[in-house]
């Protein structure tokens, strides 16, 4: 071991730290940061329901895949750095970090020029059309996505700190900032909603707001610390360096969020085509209280993950594949026992938890009855998102490719068609836990197929090798 390399050991507690106290101070903070996040968007909703109306609220619906586009994109660009940027600092290769964090400034920026042109030519005829025409839901439609994506720069920013944060042993300050940030997101969104009566644009403006404050706060955290990759690195390194890597590595986590959006979409349309009336409005009500409830159990998840992301990443730069496999196998079992609880309030619970959200008891008693299939192998999710994070960090896209984009754009579509056609809307729900099972199924074939050497940790600038 060379004495650089010795020197980074000792400074780094990705390297140095227990292994149950690394992850636990890793884990815990980004649970803190993710959840937070998804009780906004939840009482965001709230807000633009309650206090504006429905025409506002269908209009935020509609715009439901471009927000997923702007966090897929904001995960391609910090997910395939995070990958790099880790390695290289358990390497203690700070200059060659230093260069992936510039090149995906680059990266993003360049993103966010091509979306804000898109926004600017197609977005209004998209948007009316996606509207059926309905002036009262696509003009707020717009003027909320115009504001997003206006602010992309900002939010992909956000994104670019925040996960160079994470991967340098922050994750208390981020879990710290992002509360703060969330509070005054939702004071904001107030503010704009009902005492400036700026309607859903307010919430857009709010959100942006809120997203440069906590992008201010952590460049101002980084240019204090003299422990951190320094801020003179994105004016000396070049931003047009890196993007290939940090492209395929950002990629599969990227298209995962995008698929989502698709799952969403294919289950409407199933819906829209096998009932009718009242029952199609029931069940359609049904299922949007079930992906809010899921989209905040998905979260602590992901954020096991990505601490695991982290811990691998440092480690296995450093050429410690053992410390990096034991948080793996810790992590693994913290989101199994997680999603089983899941799991089990999906079986057991899920009519009551529906009626939190109605007092309809039609709609709480159809989220019961959707909320038991859908969640039956739900268990096994959160493991194998977290094995998929594992190979990402170790530099394996075409794995974590598979554990992370089968589910959402083969699997589960096909299913939802498949047992819609068959069975009817009682009957697609069970293409989830389906889905699951052949998910595992792959996830078990990769595990004991394609093993990773024990023998020497996958070089920061090496090509995988299928």
């Amino acid at each position: 071991m060379s004495v650089g390399r010795a020197a980074n050991a000792v400074e780094n507690p990705f390297l140095t730290r227990p292994i149950g106290r690394l992850f636990l101070s890793n884990a815990l903070p980004m649970v803190v940061v993710m959840s937070t996040g998804g009780l906004l968007n939840v009482v965001d909703g709230i807000f633009v329901g309650r206090l504006i109306g429905a025409d506002a609220l269908a209009a935020v619906s509609l715009a439901f895949p471009v927000v997923m586009l702007l966090t897929a994109l904001t995960a391609l660009a910090g997910g395939g750095m995070s990958s790099l940027l880790a390695r290289h600092l358990g390497a203690g290769s700070r200059t060659r970090a230093s260069a992936v964090f510039a090149g995906a400034h680059g990266l993003a920026l360049a993103l966010s020029v091509v979306l804000i042109l898109a926004a600017l030519t197609i977005g209004p005829a998209t948007i009316s059309f996606l509207a059926g025409g309905n002036p009262a839901v696509a003009a707020p439609a717009r003027d909320y996505l115009l504001i997003l994506i206006l602010g992309a720069p900002v939010q992909f920013g956000l994104g670019l700190h925040a996960d160079a944060l994470r991967n340098e042993g922050r994750a208390g300050l981020i879990a710290l900032l992002s509360v703060l940030v969330n509070l005054l997101n939702i004071a904001a969104n107030y503010t704009a909603i009902v005492c400036l009566d700026l309607g859903v644009a307010g919430s857009a403006a709010g959100t942006v707001a809120a997203q440069a404050l906590g992008l201010s706060l952590l460049v101002a955290v980084r240019g204090r610390s003299s422990s951190l990759l320094p801020l003179a690195a994105l004016l000396r390194d070049n931003w047009l360096s890196g993007w290939r890597q940090i492209l395929a590595l950002g990629l599969p986590l990227s298209l995962s969020f995008i698929g989502m959006a698709l799952v969403v979409s294919t289950v409407l349309v199933a819906i829209g085509t096998d009932a009718d009336g009242a029952d199609q409005a029931t069940c359609v009500a049904a299922y949007g209280v079930v992906t809010r409830m899921l989209g905040l159990a998905f979260l602590p998840q992901m954020a096991i993950a990505l601490s695991t992301q982290s811990i691998t990443g440092n480690n296995v730069g450093a050429g410690r594949v053992d410390r990096a496999r034991a948080a793996l196998r810790l992590a693994m079992a913290s989101a199994f026992l997680w999603c089983l609880s899941v799991a089990l309030a999906g079986m057991f619970a899920g009519g009551t938890l529906g009626a939190l959200f109605s007092t309809d008891p039609a709609i709480a008693t159809a989220v019961g009855a959707i909320m038991r299939p859908m969640t039956a192998l739900y268990a096994i999710t959160g493991p194998i998102l977290v094995m998929a994070m594992h190979f990402q960090a170790m530099g394996y896209p075409s794995r974590t490719a598979v554990l992370t984009l089968a589910k959402p754009w083969i699997l589960t579509p096909a299913l939802i068609v498949a047992l819609n056609a068959a069975f009817g809307a009682r009957g697609l729900w069970f293409a989830f836990p389906v889905a699951d099972a052949v998910l595992f199924a792959l996830a078990l074939t990769i595990i004991f197929w394609f093993r990773v050497p024990d023998t020497a940790p996958l070089a920061p600038q090496a090509k995988e090798v299928a």
